[in-house]
């Protein structure tokens, strides 16, 4: 399997869930290469595995492709395709730089393209394929200040979706999960800059930002991300096509 974006975060919850259930990956991320020794190692000798590593960089269609076509040729076949991967940058529009809007759009809504444009082939030859989006709340909601966020994650919905027809009835499911805020290291930038901000404790700051969109006042934990990853990719799952889940905290419901 394949997963983007896999050295960090919700990325790495992923990948160790899927190791944990048997699954040889191909990872992709930045890190410093010490670092994504340790890492590969690590996944290997825990969980017996086999891993590999890509440092594609999804802002280029090329290496998107390259991605999927090295971790063809080290493990024959991709039965599973999970794209995580994304950035962010927060501005009003008037105000965004376009180079962070092409940017955000190339690595949050065209790298999936790419992916999974090159693992449709194989997965229709079989007969078998799971592809599961990371898309987010902001794929069924707006916020202020995250156009090209926002726009990416819309965009990403319409193509799970089109995946999902376009394949029905062949084996192949396409699905996208919606989380709300998750304690990542990106999350966790913005609470501290949020207590400075307000003169705040940090926990107070996280609080604050939870009161303002997620009602159940917990964070998404990358965990439950990974559950509903790996039911979505379960034979349980089999006529689950096209759905885009939110995983929340009630941000949707209001």
């Amino acid at each position: 399997m394949v997963i983007t974006g896999s050295t960090s975060g919700i990325g790495l919850g992923l990948a160790e869930a899927f190791a944990a259930a048997g699954c040889h990956l191909q990872l992709n991320g930045f890190g410093l290469p010490a670092q994504i020794s340790h890492l590969v190692q690590g996944i290997e000798q825990r969980f017996r595995v086999r891993v590999s590593y890509s440092p594609a960089d999804l802002a280029y269609a090329d290496q998107c492709t390259a991605l999927i076509n090295d971790a063809i040729t080290t493990f024959g076949q991709i039965d599973i395709l999970i794209n995580n991967a994304g950035i962010q940058h927060v501005a009003p529009v008037e105000a965004f730089p376009p180079e962070k809007w092409d940017a955000i759009l190339a690595v949050n809504l065209s790298a999936p393209f790419h992916t999974i444009r090159a693992v449709l082939p194989g997965m229709q030859r079989r007969g078998y394929g799971r592809i599961v989006n990371i898309a987010s709340v902001h794929g069924l909601v707006a916020s202020t200040n995250k156009a090209a966020y926002v726009a990416s994650k819309h965009g990403l919905l319409g193509l799970t979706k089109t995946v999902a027809l376009e394949n029905a009835g062949r084996g192949i499911t396409c699905n996208a999960i919606c989380p709300g805020f998750v304690r990542t290291e990106l999350i966790a930038r913005q609470i501290e800059e949020r207590a400075l901000e307000k003169g705040i404790s940090e926990a107070e700051a996280e609080q604050d930002l939870l009161r303002e969109k997620q009602p159940s006042g917990e964070f998404t934990r990358i965990g439950d991300i990974a559950a509903l990853a790996m039911f979505l990719c379960s034979q349980e799952a089999a006529n689950m096509t096209g759905a885009c889940l939110p995983i929340d905290g009630g941000w949707t419901s209001q």
